[in-house]
């Protein structure tokens, strides 16, 4: 054998100790990975960046926060699935990427079951139709009578083609029997900034991407979307209120992908146990406007089923569809 046939060898082998030593080390040996699917100020975005610093203390390492946005969430979701099942990249997602979007997209690119295990169900927050200041849109009567006397004419803005504030105004108009227009963007932020600056009069936005500018006067609340009213915004009145069956959530749960080791599943449990234990993560989320009622990870997976056939009706009715 030459001597750089040895080396190379002696190499392999020293790669493969190294390797073998790094894979025996107890999980978690580096940064995890805590995929957003979406861009960011959104609701899960705005979670992420409140459980972070928890969850790396409670699970000891680091978390890095990685948006990855584009197709209503199916390009950061797909990356997951595909993603190596050593329990290093993980998936903060919300319902409508995980449980519309199989409906709404003809192939998406994962398989909400199939392709990922469920690790924790953290909170639901309603939508809120918001108007900009001095807008004569002060109440969801005033909405839907403009609606009536020019139909067709008045609009509002969604995160997105599919998304759950897409569908809300569907599902209103539906209910009102009035015909709003639709006009998406890509994403929360340039949805409310739109409003902000008076170029479309409506939105719905999830309440923890608006409660912020409502509190301080720069958007005007309509309603919420929510059967009952908020605890972090009581005053802003129901749709359910007014219209029964027009009642839409989002909810932030978090996934890793099928094939991860069970011991790391229970880890990361384990340690989201302790995040949401801690009365100061808690009152952060709740001021954002989450309901925090537990459910286990095995019902999760059980809700996710029950939204995927709630939804597919509402999607099919609405007559989106995406390629």
């Amino acid at each position: 054998m030459r001597m750089n046939q040895i080396s190379k060898y002696l190499l392999g082998l020293l790669g493969l100790g190294l390797a073998l030593q790094l894979s025996a080390q107890p999980y978690p040996n580096k940064p995890i990975n805590l995929v957003v699917p979406q861009a960011a100020g959104g609701t899960n975005d705005i979670v992420a960046r409140l459980i972070a610093p928890a969850l790396g203390e409670a699970i000891g390492t680091s978390i890095v926060v990685e948006n990855r946005p584009g197709a209503g969430g199916n390009i950061g979701t797909q990356s997951v699935a595909r993603s190596a099942k050593d329990g290093y990249t993980l998936l903060l997602t919300i319902n409508s990427a995980q449980a519309i979007n199989p409906a709404l997209y003809k192939n998406p690119g994962f398989d909400p079951i199939n392709d990922f295990v469920p690790l924790y169900y953290i909170g639901a927050t309603p939508y809120v139709l918001v108007s900009p200041p001095g807008s004569s849109y002060k109440t969801l009567a005033d909405v839907i009578s403009a609606a009536k006397k020019k139909p067709g004419e008045l609009s509002y803005a969604s995160a997105g083609n599919g998304t759950i504030s897409h569908l809300l105004g569907a599902m209103l108009n539906t209910s009102a029997g009035v015909d709003m227009q639709h006009i998406p963007y890509k994403g929360v932020a340039p949805a409310i900034n739109d409003v902000l600056g008076g170029q479309v009069p409506l939105a719905f936005a999830s309440l923890p991407s608006a409660l912020n500018y409502i509190k301080t006067g720069k958007l005007q609340a309509i309603a919420i979307s929510s059967a009952k009213r908020s605890s972090a915004a009581p005053e802003i009145p129901t749709i359910a209120e007014t219209y029964p069956d027009c009642v839409g959530e989002v909810w932030v749960a978090m996934f890793a992908p099928i094939g991860v080791n069970a011991d790391v599943v229970k880890k990361a449990q384990q340690a989201m146990d302790k995040v949401m234990a801690r009365a100061d993560v808690r009152e952060k989320l709740i001021a954002q406007g989450l309901d925090l009622n537990p459910v286990p990870p095995a019902k999760l997976g059980t809700l996710l089923k029950e939204e995927l056939a709630k939804w597919v009706k509402i999607v099919k009715a609405s007559g989106a569809q995406l390629d």
